[in-house]
């Protein structure tokens, strides 16, 4: 599977944003998923699959990563974008 260099920058940049930002996030939002664009949480999730399911919606390009808040931070890489949700 082949992912752009534009889909990697927004992935390596949406993963640093969270990972600064997780120490606050964990007090309100643990074991949630934040849908993230440029940057940006856009909002959180209580499923991976809504969070998803709302990317693909909203974001014709995608330009957007799923990322759980949780003390065991993961980066998913390529396979954030692998997954095929039905």
């Amino acid at each position: 599977m082949s992912i752009s260099s534009e889909k990697r920058k927004e992935l390596k940049k949406n993963f640093d944003v969270i990972r600064e930002k997780m120490a606050e996030l964990l007090r309100v939002h643990r074991n949630e998923y934040a849908l993230m664009r440029h940057g940006e949480i856009i909002e959180f999730y209580s499923s991976w699959q809504d969070a998803y399911k709302t990317g693909k919606k909203f974001y014709d390009d995608d330009l957007f990563s799923v990322q759980k808040i949780s003390d065991q931070p993961v980066d998913l890489g390529v396979f954030s974008r692998a997954f095929n949700y039905r």
